[in-house]
């Protein structure tokens, strides 16, 4: 309880000390999470929409191997994502190897299929009926699509919430490809992987909380949003 305590007391010491390289962190943190899991969500919701509400040929198979992506091992992502961004990889000349961009390539492989998967849940329970009910109404392929969106908008907010979740908390693919490098790729909870393997458990309780403090305001504005409000 002591060392709890000690966490509590050092995660309201780092907010509000103004550390650059503690802000550095937690907004860099912020960003590849936001970002992959908005990068994410523009292909998984017309796609989970389009598989729930559409017949095609081996749909069953592509839904289990969605379902397999949807538990897809962090760092088996990392090490493809490595594989490839390496500088004797195939998009080695990108430099992208231990860069932002490799996280959030990386942390968008993990959580498309997780948005993908909860959306198409969500649609194919009422989405034919909604599709219906568009058709009836003679709208267009497009028009459809944004009745599904707007009218499926609590499975989907939920899958968005779900994917974000997902990213900010993922440590495995982010340390592959990213490196942990100070004031460049260093994210929360690679800080407290390091911290935890190095003994120093207060700073590590210190920077869990400030994670989910901000895991916390994230997804009450994203509920806001959702609401209207």
């Amino acid at each position: 309880m002591r060392e709890i305590y000690e966490g509590i007391i050092k995660s309201i010491e780092l907010l509000l000390s103004l550390d650059g390289e503690i802000y550095r962190i937690i907004l860099l943190s912020l960003y590849v999470s936001l970002t992959s899991t908005l990068i994410s969500a523009l292909i998984a919701i017309p796609v989970g929409i389009v598989m729930g509400i559409k017949k095609f040929p081996f749909k069953q198979g592509m839904i289990r191997v969605l379902y397999t992506f949807m538990g897809l091992p962090p760092v088996i992502v990392g090490l493809v994502v490595y594989l490839f961004i390496r500088r004797s990889g195939p998009l080695g000349n990108l430099e992208l190897i231990f860069t932002s961009a490799a996280m959030i390539i990386a942390q968008t492989l993990l959580v498309t299929p997780i948005i993908t998967g909860l959306v198409y849940n969500g649609t194919k329970e009422g989405g034919e009926k909604i599709k219906n009910l568009a058709k009836t109404l003679g709208a267009n392929k497009t028009q459809t699509m944004i009745l599904l969106i707007k009218e499926l908008r609590i499975s989907i907010f939920a899958a968005m919430v779900s994917g974000y979740g997902r990213a900010v908390s993922e440590v495995g693919a982010v340390m592959i490809v990213g490196g942990n490098i100070r004031h460049h790729t260093r994210v929360m909870t690679t800080t407290i992987a390091m911290n935890h393997s190095m003994g120093q458990t207060d700073m590590a309780i210190a920077i869990g909380i400030v994670l989910l403090i901000l895991s916390f305001i994230v997804n009450s504005l994203l509920y806001r949003f959702q609401q209207g409000e």
